[in-house]
């Protein structure tokens, strides 16, 4: 499918990522980021990027958005902060996100700048597998409860915790994984290899996460996460919220022992983080 991603100049795609922001998220206008905002980033060095279905009349029609604005490191360099990215769900699973991230890489490059962060929840494991897999992400911060309690579709009735990620987009990881090496094994064989996985299953279904972890030694650990969040979140809150506490406790005890997290990887149908000791 004939994509296009280009800047965003006018009024009127502005206005296009407004109503984008309704139909992925489910936001309600006060969830919205107007386009005032967005169009000031951008006039001051931020980045917002739109991707178009050119085969669309009588004109190409927005299908996809990324939004970032400079920042700082606590370290103080220099960095892009890509808040918000979006694809309309009938344009899904065709490189639409991969594409924006791409022009995105490529148009901080040649600014200058090598790194770009942003948050994720860490339970939407197809959201992890693209960050960490494809594009080739690390992430050592966990930020409990970010944005406090949420109101729209997709996070209302759980605490907001958030990965931060770092994309190093000048590092060999990084253009290894866009080239897509395999850089590491599958869970199983890590097992093998002596990999503990933290938080050994309660139920083989993984329906339910574990009672207690594994206590954390060695270089390399793996944490299972469920393979569809939502699924569960709509079927038992409660067990979401489990889930959310669960994982909360670990990933905050593991990046606090000099864990990163370092790929999501996926077998069978399950999903495990592979985290690596750095210090």
């Amino acid at each position: 499918m004939p994509i296009v991603i280009e800047h965003v100049h006018t009024i009127e795609a502005y206005r296009a990522i407004e109503e984008l922001q309704r139909d992925v998220w489910g936001a309600e206008d006060i969830e919205i980021i107007p386009l005032d905002v967005m169009l000031t980033a951008q006039k001051n060095g931020g980045i917002v990027l739109g991707a178009y279905d050119t085969t669309t009349t009588p004109e190409p029609t927005l299908v996809g958005f990324t939004f970032g604005f400079l920042g700082l490191s606590p370290t103080g360099e220099l960095k892009l902060c890509s808040h918000i990215a979006g694809v309309l769900k009938a344009y899904r699973d065709q490189n639409v996100g991969y594409q924006l991230k791409l022009a995105q890489r490529e148009d901080t490059l040649r600014r200058g700048i090598s790194l770009i962060t942003w948050t994720f929840d860490p339970l939407e494991s197809r959201n992890a597998r693209f960050n960490f897999h494809k594009l080739g992400v690390t992430c050592n911060t966990f930020l409990p409860n970010l944005y406090g309690e949420m109101r729209d579709a997709l996070n209302a009735g759980l605490p907001s915790d958030r990965f931060q990620v770092d994309w190093h987009i000048a590092s060999e990881n990084v253009v290894a994984s866009l080239q897509g090496v395999e850089r590491h094994p599958a869970p199983s064989a890590l097992q093998q290899s002596g990999v503990p996985l933290l938080n050994a299953p309660r139920q083989q279904t993984w329906l339910h996460p574990a009672e207690r972890a594994l206590p954390l030694s060695g270089p390399s650990a793996l944490v299972q996460i469920p393979a569809n969040f939502q699924d569960i979140k709509a079927a038992d809150l409660g067990l979401a919220r489990a889930w959310r506490s669960h994982t909360r406790a670990l990933f905050e005890t593991a990046f606090a022992s000099g864990y990163t997290a370092v790929d999501l990887l996926i077998e069978h149908g399950a999903c495990f983080y592979l985290l690596q000791r750095s210090r």
